[in-house]
């Protein structure tokens, strides 16, 4: 691929929306927002990709070496938001320099997140996309009607009593978890709800998208797969018929496909290690200057695709330590600290609660049709304690992104296509 001009697509993570498929999509393809981001939703984008490579960093630096990561920062980001309107002070803090918002009014923040998912609901109505939110509480725990109230109005959120101490109620926010990721996250929270849990703020989005070109199955077969630590394993790998359109890139670091869903706004973008390049090294250092310094000069080009039929399950059951390094860690509960102050989302303010745990697992499946991912994400708050060729054979960086708005709705690294997490 000999690179050619194309016009820049600020690359970044943000409070994105719900959607759903079910009306006949449009003839053409999609190339413009309904309208222009705001400045306040700008700088949320653009904070947002800095915590998606923040974020990616440190769960690749703490994974094994032959693991997978996925993530959905968006998922993180949409659970976070709602807990910081139960924060004030240092603890409300922490939590915007997690997601890079430093310094951000929380009115903003509410204002870009119920904008942000206005302006992307059903924006490609060939690409089915729900996202969900919701606030379980125990029902003898006094919750602050106005972040209740908050969350609602700004982030959609479900609200819900439950006893937590019925062997039932974890099963309960379980399944409106797997109901909202079509079965593909079906759990989230411990079956058994720990004693000292009293709130849990939960995030569950779903995806799913056909390929603009799709692969042709019969021509799928099984073909080497090179592993970062030397040798290979066999992997069903698709064909394109023949030629397709993508975007592309290549320099003596990286070479970058770029591949449509629906009507174009939705992409899955790759990006494989050139040479000698390590692609534990290439993750950990990705950020926003450099991501968007590629996919500024991102290029048409017709080619054959090689890609690998894959899916994958991954599972952080304790997102803490991650996140306590990307700077919430005054907010936990095991963190020693008397400036956390979690009372405006108790109602009486007798009660400081904190931080207990924070969980995510998603999902994803890439095959000849399309693409179907899922995440989920829950703040446990306790009150204790030939023609040219496009071959993706070696370990590559796998993304779904929105390209008009900026929204990286997934991000993570395969090493191996084989394994399910």
């Amino acid at each position: 691929m000999a690179p050619r001009p194309r016009s820049r697509f600020a690359l970044a993570a943000c409070l994105a929306a719900a959607g759903a498929c079910g009306s006949e999509p449009p003839l053409g393809p999609i190339t413009d927002l309904p309208r222009a981001l705001t400045q306040a939703e700008v700088r949320v984008v653009e904070s947002g990709n800095r915590f998606a490579f923040a974020l990616l960093s440190e769960a690749v630096f703490t994974s094994p070496a032959d693991a997978n990561v996925f993530l959905s920062p968006l998922s993180i980001m949409m659970a976070l938001g709602m807990t910081a309107n139960g924060a004030q002070g240092p603890a409300l803090d922490s939590l915007l320099r997690t997601l890079r918002l430093q310094g951000m009014p929380l009115a903003d923040l509410n204002a870009s997140a119920r904008a942000l998912i206005d302006l992307l609901r059903g924006l490609d109505p060939r690409v089915q996309f729900t996202l969900a939110n919701s606030i379980w509480h125990d029902h003898g725990f006094p919750v602050a009607p106005a972040f209740l109230d908050a969350n609602r109005r700004f982030y959609d959120a479900e609200v819900r009593a439950l006893d937590f101490a019925s062997p039932s109620a974890g099963g309960v926010i379980n399944g409106w978890v797997s109901s909202r990721t079509s079965g593909r996250i079906p759990a989230i929270v411990p079956a058994a709800l720990p004693p000292e849990a009293v709130v849990y703020v939960v995030n569950a989005i779903w995806f799913k998208a056909a390929w603009r070109q799709r692969f042709d199955a019969a021509r799928t077969q099984d073909e080497p797969f090179q592993l970062a630590g030397g040798g290979s394993v066999s992997v069903p790998m698709m064909h394109t018929a023949g030629e397709v359109r993508v975007l592309g890139y290549n320099d003596p670091l990286v070479r970058i496909l770029d591949l449509a869903y629906g009507g174009g706004a939705w992409r899955a973008t790759f990006i494989l290690p050139s040479g000698g390049t390590d692609i534990a090294r290439l993750a950990t250092g990705l950020d926003r200057t450099l991501w968007n310094g590629w996919m500024a000069i991102l290029f048409d080009d017709s080619v054959r695709v090689a890609l690998p039929r894959f899916t994958v399950r991954y599972t952080l059951d304790s997102a803490n330590g991650i996140l306590k390094q990307l700077g919430s860690r005054i907010a936990y509960c095991d963190e020693a600290n008397p400036a956390r102050d979690f009372t405006p989302m108790v109602a009486n303010g007798a009660q400081n609660p904190c931080i207990t745990d924070v969980r995510h697992r998603t999902f994803v499946e890439v095959n000849e049709e399309g693409t179907e991912a899922a995440a989920a994400t829950s703040v446990g708050v306790g009150v204790t304690s030939g023609p040219q060729e496009f071959r993706v054979d070696r370990p590559f960086i796998f993304a779904i992104r929105e390209r008009l708005s900026g929204a990286i709705l997934f991000i993570g690294l395969i090493r191996n296509p084989t394994t399910t997490h």
